[in-house]
């Protein structure tokens, strides 16, 4: 049966430079070399994600509809479908002194995060710190190898893997008919109230958040 829009899939995938190297993957073979010399264990599982809800490239979403389960698909992309063309616009120059003032030493190819935006140093150099804001995959043709694993229909499974998309993290929750009610601890209940229309456009739940009881503890 070929996948349609809104349908949650579970996928294996390997994102490539076009003729250059791995730079994401969830494939065993493929996280062992690019974790190679590391010691934290590897963690390893599929993808899931809602087609047509940008959960993943747009453009792959896009590419998946209309295509079968347990079959492997080869996709190129150009920049414009994938992370941008570059941008000379996202290349700032930012006085030496900013960073001093942090004990910060910029040195070139070091990333820094600028209120939620990750720049690279391209250079150092009289009194002057250039750095560039464009993804660093910007402008680069890509190619993916995706394997469609199965569709995900229990309802559990797709909440767990929104919740895990929105919010890194599983969180508490409970389904009764239409109703989903999430429990988090204070700091999060508006946070996640945010996301009510998403959790309606893709899942077609009512979503209520609830204030988790503290623990006491002696």
């Amino acid at each position: 049966m070929a996948l349609q829009k809104k349908d949650f899939v579970e996928i294996e995938f390997t994102g490539r430079v076009k003729g250059g190297e791995v730079f994401d993957s969830n494939t065993k073979e493929e996280l062992e070399k690019l974790h190679a010399g590391h010691d934290h264990p590897i963690e390893l599982k599929p993808l899931t994600l809602c087609l047509g809800q940008s959960m993943f490239l747009k453009s792959v979403e896009d590419f998946l509809i209309g295509k079968e389960i347990g079959k492997t698909y080869d996709i190129e992309l150009e920049p414009e479908n994938a992370f941008g063309k570059r941008d000379s616009t996202y290349v700032y120059t930012m006085p030496l002194k900013i960073f001093r003032e942090k004990n910060i030493r910029p040195v070139v190819g070091a990333t820094f995060n600028f209120d939620g935006k990750v720049g690279k140093v391209l250079t150092v150099s009289g009194g002057r710190v250039i750095i560039d804001f464009n993804h660093f995959l910007a402008g680069k043709t890509v190619t993916y190898q995706i394997k469609v694993l199965k569709k995900v229909d229990d309802l559990n499974d797709k909440v767990k893997a929104v919740n895990e998309f929105f919010f890194r993290q599983d969180l508490k929750f409970d389904i009764e008919g239409k109703k989903l009610t999430i429990e988090v601890e204070k700091p999060l209940v508006k946070i996640i109230e945010l996301f009510k229309d998403k959790f309606k456009e893709i899942l077609d739940l009512d979503l209520e958040v609830k204030e988790a009881p503290e623990v006491k503890t002696k």
